[in-house]
């Protein structure tokens, strides 16, 4: 919002007489409007009574949607101290230099990924999302599909960020890069990765009640699935695009272009949005309080082939777009009632 413009040295040097003839003309001309009435945003608090159990399931979201700040922020800090300096710069060449767990199916941890902090973390909404499901063992994975050991996929530059790295490593969490894919399929049988198909592109369009994904273009994970010969399992999260609200940001907008731009540049975008906050239910940057729900489809098996052809990759990847169509109409009335549209393959 601009300031309001102070009166110049000039303007305090008229007359008396002057000043009035001027404002007679300008109210003559152009009658003054009564002003605005300034209506501040109607916040809703949270009650000073709440369950420890709630405040703790909020913690946990805060501290880990701030975890790419804070573990910056703690870097920072150790850098103030000069005899910390050799440590730090060895640490920095290890893990930008030497370190090859981010493509190689990270440092998995199952004391770290079954900690108490995780269950919390998912009873806040509650959660069976990606993160949930698939870096910790706050939903019971291991119980339900034992004998896998599932490796979500992320960004490389996300290992770049001091201490996050490490945290995201003993999750299990690996680079979404192609020889990240190839290197843990290569393990064997029962290592599995789980990628967000959708990606950055995706997440302009996700906004409450809708389901648009896309998925037409992205052929890149089919392939790699028949080259190892790895069955392809659809997986739909219901409830995730719920838990924000972003901003208008239709195609053609200027807000668009932006984002896109910088998707461009940076390999991810920045969706301009709000949520909650610790104090209160409407305004902030937390995530709100709504259900999460994972529904795992039926495996699409392929055969192996070095060289597959583009008919085979499509092929496949029609099997993978139906088998998701079929868990969105299966339970889209228990999971999505507030749902605005139907679901939509957009691009």
């Amino acid at each position: 919002m601009e300031a309001r413009k102070a009166f110049t040295s000039a303007t305090r040097k008229l007359s008396s007489s002057s000043l009035r003839e001027r404002l007679t003309s300008l109210t003559a001309s152009s009658p003054l409007r009564p002003p605005v009435p300034f209506h501040p945003p109607n916040i809703d608090f949270v009650p000073s009574k709440i369950p420890r159990k709630r405040r703790l399931q909020t913690l946990a979201v805060a501290i880990w949607s701030t975890s790419f700040v804070w573990s910056t922020f703690a870097f920072l800090i150790l850098l103030s101290f000069p005899p910390l300096w050799p440590l730090l710069a060895v640490y920095m060449l290890w893990a930008l230099c030497i370190d090859t767990s981010p493509e190689h199916g990270g440092r998995f941890s199952p004391w770290f990924r079954a900690g108490r902090f995780w269950r919390y973390f998912a009873d806040y909404y509650p959660a069976s999302g990606a993160l949930c499901t698939f870096a910790t063992e706050s939903t019971g994975f291991s119980h339900f599909y034992p004998g896998i050991i599932p490796h979500l996929l992320t960004l490389t530059s996300n290992f770049r960020v001091p201490f996050y790295r490490d945290i995201l490593l003993a999750m299990g969490v690996c680079s979404v890069s192609k020889q990240s894919c190839s290197n843990v399929l290569k393990n064997g049988p029962g290592h599995a990765i789980t990628i967000v198909v959708g990606g950055a592109a995706e997440s302009l369009s996700a906004r409450p009640g809708t389901a648009d994904l896309t998925l037409r273009k992205r052929l890149g994970f089919i392939k790699i699935a028949i080259q190892h010969g790895a069955d392809l399992v659809p997986v739909f999260s219901f409830g995730e695009n719920d838990i924000y609200q972003q901003m208008p940001n239709e195609k053609g907008t200027s807000v668009y272009a932006l984002q896109k731009k910088f998707q461009n540049v940076f390999g991810f975008t920045l969706p301009l949005f709000h949520g909650r906050g610790l104090l209160n239910y409407n305004l902030g940057l937390m995530p709100y309080r709504r259900r999460i729900v994972v529904v795992v489809g039926h495996p699409i098996h392929v055969e192996k082939c070095e060289k597959p052809t583009l008919e085979e990759v499509t092929h496949v990847q029609q099997l993978y777009i139906e088998e998701l169509i079929r868990i969105w109409n299966t339970y889209k009335d228990e999971y999505a009632r507030t749902r605005k549209r139907e679901l939509s393959i957009i691009e």
